[in-house]
């Protein structure tokens, strides 16, 4: 069984549950072109693949950016790790990596392919499109997505490809372009209900101006997801939502309105590491239980160590301050410089959540904490490559069998073991 459908179980009979559901949104391909798969600071352990670049005209390295095959690597690597539950895919990748490869045939992560692909999200260099308010659009066809064809051969819900999908709508508050947009969900559902497919709905905040101020679009964007599934059965009712995090008071407006609706943040532009770390955490606090992150995974220094973080946070196992020291303690260990220092990378960024990542920065605010003093040293060695500990050497409580005692141990303690598990799995 999938873990996607263990913890939907599991979220909607136990609404305390930390249970948690992460995202890699590795469908970039939809928006942005040739940058889709993301700078080549990065690759996969298979490495660089081959790529023509003339040395009269250019070099790889001044291209800067991945190639399709080095982005599927990726995919792979960080299916292979375990750590996520959804693999976000366009309909072209899902068609090679989960029809063509079978790669998640006996993995517990679940595939999905990006169903809609509206104008908003054609973030194309030189475009204009994101600007202009958003039109509903769709490439690819259910079938295609399920069985790589026009015409899929249905024998119960079983398919070669991916039976889950991700449909957008953009309201901007125009009530011409928003009942089109409504329109053309309601036959997608109705499609959708009749081939057993399943989707979650991604809602984005307008991408033009829409007259409502920003401290209010939490409330819009509510009232908005509520009235549409409210003539909706649950037969053909999104198994979670995707939204804009617009602070604890719109969230748990929202998740508190029906234990049967689930709902997920989208990560938004790239930001600090900080800011991704905080925003998952605090979603989660306020009622969110899914976190659908794409750009700030897919534009990590280390997204396998980043992924780790994610769900060390979402575990309660540590706070997003600590996991920034850490994820910088991993980087330091493989000798990969980050992008920003560690106390900028501790910064967080109030940023508008536009798509093609556009928007100004409006607040900068360092994270402090005093309570970290007593684990700096274990996370400023955490590039040193170490031993496994033994009951002598560990900074930390333990059993007698020589396990951690995770009952006994202090935040700091904590912090400290985390650091070095993961220096000896990263470094």
């Amino acid at each position: 069984m999938k873990s996607l459908d263990t913890k939907l179980v599991e979220i909607k009979a136990n609404r305390s549950s930390r249970t948690f559901i992460i995202a890699d949104a590795k469908d970039a391909d939809m928006a942005f072109g040739a940058r889709a798969p993301g700078p080549r600071s990065y690759l996969a352990q298979r490495g660089a693949r081959p790529g023509q670049f003339s040395p009269e005209v250019w070099s790889r390295d001044e291209f800067g950016y991945r190639n399709l095959p080095e982005f599927l690597d990726i995919i792979r690597e960080v299916t292979h790790q375990g750590l996520i539950d959804i693999m976000l895919m366009s309909a072209y990748v899902n068609e090679q990596l989960s029809i063509k490869e079978g790669l998640f045939h006996n993995s517990h992560v679940t595939p999905a392919a990006r169903a809609n692909d509206t104008t908003d999200v054609w973030a194309v260099r030189h475009g204009c499109y994101t600007r202009e308010p958003s039109q509903p659009f769709r490439s690819a066809s259910i079938d295609q997505i399920q069985c790589g064809e026009i015409d899929c051969e249905r024998d119960g819900s079983n398919f070669p490809g991916a039976n889950l999908g991700l449909y957008s709508i953009t309201y901007i508050n125009e009530l011409a372009q928003d009942r089109e947009a409504l329109q053309w969900y309601k036959e997608f559902r109705e499609e959708a209900e009749r081939k057993q497919f399943r989707h979650f709905l991604e809602v984005f905040d307008p991408n033009v101006n829409s007259g409502i101020a920003p401290e209010k679009l939490g409330e819009f964007i509510n009232d908005n997801i509520l009235r549409t599934l409210a003539g909706v059965p649950e037969s053909g009712r999104p198994i979670f939502l995707k939204i804009v995090y617009h602070g604890p008071k719109a969230m748990e407006e929202l998740a508190q309105y029906d234990p049967n609706l689930v709902v997920g943040i989208l990560g938004g532009s790239a930001g600090t590491t900080y800011d991704a770390f905080r925003l998952i955490h605090d979603a989660q606090k306020y009622g969110a239980r899914v976190a659908l992150f794409g750009r700030k995974i897919n534009n990590a220094e280390h997204q396998l160590a980043f992924i780790e973080m994610l769900r060390l946070i979402t575990d309660g196992k540590i706070s997003p301050d600590e996991a920034v020291r850490a994820y910088h303690g991993v980087l330091q260990g493989k000798g990969i410089k980050p992008q920003r220092a560690l106390d900028e990378d501790l910064k967080l960024t109030d940023q508008a959540m536009s798509y093609d990542g556009s928007a100004a920065r409006r607040a900068t605010v360092t994270a402090r904490g005093d309570s970290l003093a007593a684990a700096k040293p274990a996370l400023q060695s955490a590039g040193a490559q170490r031993p496994a500990p033994t009951a002598a050497r560990a900074d930390w409580p333990q059993r007698p069998d020589g396990a951690p005692d995770f009952a006994t141990m202090s935040s700091s303690q904590r912090l400290a073991y985390d650091a070095r598990r993961l220096t000896q799995k990263f470094g």
